[in-house]
């Protein structure tokens, strides 16, 4: 493709041009704290996505998967989610030590409305809380609590566009590269098959989640 024939937005005004002002109902739907309907779903999420930037702008988004329940709220203004093991690179929590601006989406299995969360991050490498944070008797190195700034309810249409929760719509699984085969393509790994690999990515996965 022409690089000429992509037409890009450059400005806010150029943008309210072809997305409207919303109504004022949809900018008071910010409530800034966390009331009980948000404290019952994030009660009911194993699942969470957090954003992080760097100050140069680099963005990083990393998936946080807990039984349901595991994030605790503590008050109307602070909710805290430990930090499990993972790969090691850091870099949301090298992002919150250089920006402490942090976004998060709760979401429920089966519930097509997200909750998403703004506000500022810390890291925090004990607390009382922490022996709430233990799962399988194993409390987390690291925790990273958030000073809620913005809360508030995502509309169902990007879940139900994807059809997300409906199995039917899934790809079969054994037509998409396991992880295996992408690292070993991606990375030149020499030396060892991509089943290998695979195998030691799942005793990994098995014996190292906590």
């Amino acid at each position: 493709m022409d690089p000429s024939e992509i037409r890009t937005v450059d400005s806010e005004a150029e943008l309210r041009k072809i997305v409207k002002e919303p109504p004022q109902a949809i900018w008071d739907k910010d409530i800034a704290r966390i009331d009980e309907h948000a404290r019952t779903i994030i009660a009911h999420s194993p699942f969470v996505l957090l954003a992080t930037s760097n100050t140069d702008g680099t963005c990083d988004v990393s998936p946080r998967g807990d039984p349901a329940g595991s994030v605790l709220v503590l008050d109307d203004h602070r909710l805290v989610l430990a930090d499990r093991p993972g790969n090691q690179r850091l870099d949301n929590l090298r992002n919150i030590l250089r920006n402490p601006h942090a976004g998060l989406l709760f979401i429920v299995p089966g519930m097509n409305e997200t909750l998403r969360v703004n506000g500022r991050a810390r890291l925090v490498s004990d607390a009382p809380f922490f022996d709430d944070l233990a799962v399988r008797g194993k409390r987390p190195r690291l925790a990273i609590l958030i000073e809620v700034e913005e809360l508030y309810m995502h509309c169902a249409k990007a879940f139900l566009r994807s059809s997300l929760w409906k199995p039917e719509t899934w790809p079969d699984r054994k037509s998409l590269p396991t992880l295996g085969r992408i690292a070993k393509d991606q990375m030149g790994i020499k030396g060892v098959t991509a089943r290998m690999i695979d195998a030691g990515l799942a005793l990994d996965a098995k014996m190292n989640q906590y």
